[in-house]
């Protein structure tokens, strides 16, 4: 039996946002919809609605009156393909973009099409959805379709992630773009997408051309401004700017365009970025955004008193608070002043700057001598801010490792691996510290927990068999656990470095020689340089072997592992420090 519906509830259900930006751009204390005007629900026309489809909407839009959006989707996602109503699907396509469920709404939307495949609203929303999910090249063919339609098609949005994309995709896509351009010559954004690309090919030429086009018909396309300068800056070209400064003298008010332009001078001229930024904070004197990049320009600078002074406007405005008391921190660690920064560092609260923030505090106090401050101050994080209790462990210990107190530190990781016994990054870093102790059986036993619980895990499979060869004669274990290693990341250069040290151990020069190789080639790390020096010289490539590890020394003169390799081998380290000029092989 087939039932029709009238009521206010299905004018609801079947009127969506007023468009596809608006929807995704809604406060999640609004569902869409939820503004419909009275006389909207009533020109809703009555359809016939089944019977098993009518207690599900009726359980949807209940569940949208109480803002559970998740239960409305899921109601309108089953029901929208038993109905094949192209209001419904419309309207949930838009309630999965508000939710950004974007697989969701690219189903949804999917359906939409098939039931109006000439929406243009439909198309660009398919375009969005594919573009986000990687279907680049699918997007193609829907952005055409709005392009006919004499609607602004969204064509850049093909470029995302492009250097991701399959080497073919990206021809493809570029070969798509490329037959657009002649369909639609005088699209400004399609000339845009057509520069970027081959700015993306660093055809610089062709992209400047591309957008001398692109301003005989907008002059001050602001992604063609900002594109214009960085093509120029990285052709090193003069007066980058000129272009912008241009429309910026024209349109002075234009906040958008100078944001832009005051983030690209941040890599050329701080002086200039931080002149820009004066004026738009003038223009938006409550912008906290705004008054924190100011003073990072001028703690850059080195004006930390200016810098000071932008910090405790968004303290006074109560923006940014916690970046506010991290960057004083800062300030006050420049300016030598670690009383200011402890009491500034404490103040930083739950966020991206609070682990940094309690590393630094830890930092101050140990250095101070305090360690039962410190020790303190991290068992109150810990027990205020469980979700960073595992980090915190961590953070303390490095912290008295790095101050020479091993045994304070093998305390604190005890103490977390008590509380986190599956923590991989504490026993690992408990692991590294009983090697730095001689305490051979606790690595051991720790990493191959590790190994137990994540066969997969290379980086515990590489230490405890690179520790092997090097610290035992336990070579073939060592080399298994290599090779393990290595299958699983065969470019990985510490464990090429691994490789090339075991069959080093077991006497195969002439392979070791090979993994080292590579492994310096991708890696020219100080203790690489130390291993593959070692096999060259006891080879008999002395001269080679002498290169090696004078420039490693260059770059690292303290290095212990270079240091005492030189020293068992009986090579005098002077001779590398005392020959002027460039270093030479011997002849």
């Amino acid at each position: 039996m087939v039932r029709v519906l009238t009521l206010s509830i299905l004018g609801a259900l079947l009127i969506g946002c007023a468009s596809t930006d608006s929807a995704t751009r809604q406060s999640s204390q609004t569902a869409p919809g939820a503004t419909a005007e009275p006389e909207q629900v009533a020109k809703v026309l009555e359809r016939p609605i089944p019977d098993e489809s009518l207690y599900p909407l009726l359980v949807a839009e209940f569940a949208l009156r109480r803002r559970a959006y998740h239960v409305a989707l899921d109601q309108y996602m089953e029901q929208a393909p038993v109905l094949r109503d192209k209001k419904v699907a419309k309207h949930t396509t838009r309630l999965a973009q508000f939710m950004q469920q974007d697989e969701e709404a690219l189903s949804a939307v999917q359906l939409w099409l098939e039931l109006e495949p000439d929406n243009v609203e439909a198309h660009t929303t398919a375009a969005t959805m594919l573009t986000r999910q990687g279907g680049n090249l699918e997007a193609l063919p829907h952005l055409a379709v709005v392009a006919r339609s004499g609607e602004q098609a969204n064509f850049p949005s093909l470029l995302t992630d492009f250097e991701t994309l399959d080497p073919a995709d990206q021809a493809s896509l570029a070969q798509g773009i490329g037959e657009l351009a002649l369909e639609f010559p005088d699209d400004p954004a399609l000339l845009l997408t057509r520069a970027m690309l081959s700015v993306q090919q660093q055809e610089y030429d062709t992209a400047l051309d591309e957008l001398g086009q692109l301003f005989a018909i907008e002059p001050t396309q602001p992604q063609a401004l900002l594109l214009e300068a960085r093509v120029l800056i990285a052709t090193e070209a003069d007066a980058p700017y000129a272009r912008i400064e241009k429309t910026l003298k024209n349109k002075p008010d234009d906040t958008r365009l100078r944001l832009q332009y005051a983030r690209l001078l941040t890599a050329t001229d701080m002086s200039a970025a931080r002149q820009q930024f004066e004026i738009l904070s003038a223009q938006s004197p409550r912008d906290g955004d705004l008054l924190l990049s100011l003073a990072l320009i001028n703690r850059e600078t080195g004006d930390h008193l200016a810098a000071k002074a932008y910090l405790k406007q968004m303290l006074e405005l109560e923006q940014r608070v916690d970046e506010a008391h991290y960057y004083l921190g800062r300030v006050a660690e420049d300016t030598d002043d670690p009383k200011e920064a402890v009491a500034q560092f404490k103040q930083v609260g739950e966020g991206r700057h609070f682990l940094s923030a309690n590393q630094r505090l830890g930092r101050l106090l140990v250095d101070a001598g305090a360690l039962e401050q410190s020790h303190a101050l991290f068992e109150q994080q810990r027990g205020t801010h469980k979700q960073y209790r595992e980090q915190l462990y961590g953070i303390e210990a490095d912290l008295l490792t790095n101050a020479g107190f091993p045994g304070s530190a093998m305390a604190v990781l005890n103490a977390g691996l008590e509380d986190f016994p599956d923590s991989a990054s504490l026993r690992y870093t408990r692991s590294m510290l009983g090697e730095k102790q001689n305490n051979l059986a606790l690595m051991e036993a720790d990493l191959r927990i590790i190994i137990a619980n994540d066969p997969a895990n290379t980086t515990a499979l590489n230490a405890l068999g690179y520790t092997l060869a090097d610290r035992t004669e336990r070579y073939t274990e060592a080399y298994d656990l290599i090779s393990r290693a290595l299958e699983l990341s065969p470019e990985e250069p510490a464990i090429l470095d691994s490789m090339g040290w075991v069959l080093y151990r077991q006497g195969e020069y002439e392979q070791a020689l090979q993994y080292l190789t590579r492994a310096y080639a991708a890696f020219p790390d100080p203790e690489v340089a130390a291993h593959l020096g070692e096999v060259l010289w006891v080879n008999g490539n002395t001269d080679e072997a002498t290169l090696i590890w004078r420039g490693a020394l260059l770059q690292a003169p303290d290095h212990k592992t270079l240091i005492a390799t030189l020293k068992r081998l009986g090579v005098d380290r002077d001779q590398f420090t005392t020959l002027p000029g460039r270093p030479q092989v011997s002849q």
